[in-house]
C-alpha cells in the first residue's frame, strides 16, 4: 500500500488510451470545484502529503501516480518511447478525471508532471481551466538552451535516456544510494517524510519502474520534443491562465527565466515568481505552494 494522504479516498481507475489499458492509482478527497495534482520524478502522489488537505478544504482534489510512476502500471517502454510520450501520459490523466465527472478542471504539475500538465494543457485546452507549473521551464526551451552549470546539475537528464538496460542496470546495483545522492544533493533528504520517502525507494527499487523513468525522459529527448515543435511550428500555444512557480535555490532559477520561457508557448496571461526552496516545492515550502494555489485558482 502506497502512502496515504490523510482523509484522502484510495481509488484504482483504469483508462485504454493507446494500445493497452493502464490502471492508475488515484487518492481523491476534498469538494468543489475540481483540481489534478500531478506529481514529479522520481517521487510520487505522496509529494502533496502536506498541501493536498488543505487544498480538499476548497477543490475536489485527485492526486495521481502517473504512469510508470508508483502504484500506476508501469508497461514496458516501445522503440520509440511512445509508450511514455507526454501525450500518452497527460491521455491517461485526462482520462482519469472524464471518469470522475470532471470534464473541466484545474490543474498542477511539478517536475515531470508539470511537463504532462503543459501537453495535457496543450491536447486539451477545452477541459483545463487554469494550469500551474513548479520549478520546471518548458521541456524544449531547457534543451534547446542546454548550458555546461545546466548540464553538470542536471546530469540526470542526460544520463537517464542513455539506452536499455544501461542507467536501469546502473541504478538497480544499489537504489538507495543512487536516491540519496540524487534527491539530497541539494537539501538534504531530511526534507522528506520518511513514510514519502520509502514510497519514492520502493519505486526506484522496482526494476519496471525505474525502466519506466528512463522511458520518461527518453521520451522527452526525443517524441516529446517531435510534438513540442510541431506546436511551435503551426504557432499552437496555451490557451489558459499560466502560473509558474520556482525554487530561489535551485537550478531552474539560475539557468532560466521561467515566467519569459512560459510566455514564449502560451498566448495567454503568464504570472509567477520564485520561492524559498529548492526544487521540491510542495515539500520544502507547503504553505506558500498552498497560498499561491489557492489565489490562482479562485
Amino acid at each position: 500500500m502506497t502512502f496515504q494522504i490523510p482523509g484522502f479516498q484510495h481509488k484504482v481507475i483504469t483508462v485504454q488510451t493507446d494500445e493497452s489499458p493502464v490502471d492508475i492509482d488515484c487518492q481523491i478527497g476534498g469538494s468543489g470545484p475540481p483540481l489534478l495534482l500531478l506529481h514529479g520524478f522520481p517521487q510520487t502522489k505522496a509529494i502533496w502529503h502536506r498541501v493536498a488537505p488543505e487544498l480538499a478544504k476548497h477543490y475536489s482534489v485527485v492526486a495521481t501516480d502517473l504512469r510508470g510512476y508508483g502504484a500506476s502500471s508501469k508497461p514496458h517502454g516501445k522503440f520509440d518511447h511512445s509508450t511514455y510520450s507526454k501525450r500518452s501520459m497527460a491521455a491517461d490523466q485526462h482520462a482519469v478525471m472524464q471518469s470522475l465527472g470532471h470534464e473541466q478542471f484545474f490543474l498542477l504539475g511539478h517536475d515531470r508532471g508539470g511537463r504532462v500538465s503543459h501537453r495535457l494543457a496543450m491536447d486539451f485546452p477545452e477541459s483545463v481551466r487554469k494550469l500551474m507549473v513548479l520549478d520546471i521551464s518548458p521541456t524544449l526551451t531547457m534543451y534547446e538552451n542546454t548550458t555546461m552549470e545546466f548540464a553538470r546539475g542536471y546530469w540526470h537528464w542526460f544520463f537517464l535516456i542513455q539506452p536499455e538496460p544501461v542507467p536501469e542496470t546502473l541504478i538497480g546495483a544499489n537504489p538507495e544510494y543512487w536516491l540519496k545522492n540524487h534527491m539530497g544533493r541539494h537539501a538534504g533528504t531530511g526534507i522528506f517524510d520518511p513514510r514519502c520517502w520509502a514510497d519514492y525507494l520502493a519505486s526506484a527499487s522496482n526494476p519496471e519502474g525505474m525502466h519506466a523513468m528512463c522511458e520518461d525522459y527518453r521520451a522527452a529527448a526525443t517524441i516529446d520534443l517531435v510534438h513540442d515543435r510541431a506546436d511551435r511550428a503551426v504557432g499552437k500555444k496555451l490557451s489558459m491562465p499560466v502560473k509558474v512557480l520556482w525554487g530561489e535555490h535551485g537550478l531552474v532559477n539560475k539557468c532560466f527565466t521561467p515566467i519569459e520561457d512560459w510566455k514564449r508557448v502560451a498566448s495567454s496571461e503568464v504570472t509567477g515568481r520564485h520561492v524559498p526552496s529548492g526544487h521540491y516545492i510542495p515539500e520544502e515550502c507547503p504553505q506558500e505552494l498552498i497560498a499561491e494555489a489557492k489565489a490562482f485558482f479562485s
